[in-house]
């Protein structure tokens, strides 16, 4: 007879994201019957662009379906470095350049890279759960800096300065944020970079995959370009996913020190090697080609996002502010905690609520535990404008429904 799986200490105290795991619960109520909607996954509902498909399909084709460069293929480097330089105002060498399967091998990459046991992330709450979780595996230690709604879900450089000791090796800020949709605009950025310019030994992670989902006229702050001083320990982390409607290409990308970029491809060479010959053809294209529909698609998630904060601030318990970016709203519910369910049940936290509104409404949703604040929900609103709709009259009547 066998013996019991034993895992490894390093994911003894991790499970599947949550968001995963709603996602499949929806999935199998669907499956069942039910009218679930879905409101819990970080995806456009956007097709990818026809000429970044048509890419692809050359690219197939052409017979470009070989392994290529670990980092990414010349072409890809350029089309990164292009877009760096065009949009942000940042010079990168192809040293400094990197291309994964998804932005979240960036992450991986630079964790298991730089982290030993007992180094601390900071992390800018509310985060994507996958931030934790891998400086977790990693065998770092993750530290919530929590960002409060007062301050619009963004830490401040009181924060920041309390919070770092010798063990501190990153800061990871994530602008515009999932799941709270702040962002952080040079006023409140560059006091923050000046904080780590008097901490040599903390190295910064910006992730700007939300970068071009903008809102009201805002314009992106660049931390590189507040403050030239950390060009030598900050890691900028992109991709296509989000942008241009690409999550299944698993396409990222990041520029940073060479030197890390080198120790980072040392670990992608034992875990992906290079990202997919096909996703990159695609991915250049997108970067390099007609930019109109981005700011089309950003103008559709400014619209929804104004009809989910209207309908969520008009229902009695709850309260949200607005987003600056990206496709989330992230509720405050405590004026319904305490409240009981139609069948006597007491909600005692974002997470039974979220549970109820799965239920009961048939609408999934996430709870903010999940991102390390509570108590809240992230709505994700990319989605069709008559989904949202029928999504909060679903949540507006559970709600009605409690006592």
């Amino acid at each position: 007879m066998a013996s019991a799986l034993t895992r490894a200490s390093r994911i003894s105290s991790i499970g599947v994201s949550e968001i995963l795991v709603i996602g499949e619960t929806a999935r199998r109520m669907r499956r069942a019957g039910k009218p679930v909607i879905v409101l819990g996954a970080g995806e456009p509902d956007f097709d990818t662009p026809d000429n970044v498909k048509e890419a692809a399909v050359r690219a197939i084709r052409d017979g470009r379906t070989k392994y290529t460069a670990l980092d990414g293929t010349p072409e890809m480097k350029a089309a990164i470095i292009g877009k760096f330089r065009r949009e942000n105002a940042l010079d990168f060498e192809p040293a400094e350049i990197m291309a994964t399967a998804g932005a979240k091998q960036v992450l991986f990459n630079a964790f298991m890279a730089t982290m030993n046991p007992g180094d601390e992330a900071l992390l800018a709450a509310p985060y994507w759960t996958t931030y934790a979780d891998i400086a977790a595996i990693a065998g770092g230690t993750p530290v919530a800096l929590a960002g409060r709604e007062e301050n619009g879900f963004r830490i401040t450089a009181e924060d920041l300065e309390a919070a770092i000791t010798p063990r501190t090796r990153w800061l990871l800020l994530n602008s515009p944020s999932n799941p709270s949709g702040a962002a952080y605009e040079a006023e409140h950025l560059k006091p923050i970079l000046d904080v780590l310019l008097r901490h040599p030994h903390v190295w910064l992670m910006t992730d700007d995959i939300y970068e071009h989902l903008l809102y009201d006229g805002r314009t992106f702050a660049t931390a590189l370009n507040l403050q030239p001083g950390l060009r030598d320990r900050t890691l900028v982390i992109n991709g296509v996913s989000k942008a241009y409607a690409m999550t299944g290409w698993r396409l990222g990308y990041c520029a940073g020190p060479a030197s890390l970029i080198e120790a980072m491809s040392i670990v992608q060479s034992q875990a992906t090697t290079n990202p997919s010959s096909i996703s990159q053809a695609a991915a250049i294209e997108a970067l390099t080609g007609p930019q109109d529909i981005v700011a089309q698609r950003r103008d559709d998630f400014q619209r929804r996002r104004d009809i989910v904060v209207e309908r969520l601030n008009a229902m009695p318990g709850i309260s949200c502010r607005k987003p600056e970016g990206a496709f989330y709203t992230f509720a405050n519910c405590s004026g319904l905690l305490g409240r009981r369910t139609p069948e006597g049940a007491v909600l005692d936290s974002d997470s039974t609520y979220c549970r109820y509104l799965l239920e009961e409404a048939n609408v999934a949703v996430v709870p903010g535990s999940c991102f390390g604040l509570a108590p809240y929900f992230r709505i994700s609103y990319a989605a069709a404008q008559e989904t949202l709709m029928e999504a909060c009259d679903r949540i507006s009547r559970a709600n009605e429904a409690l006592r």
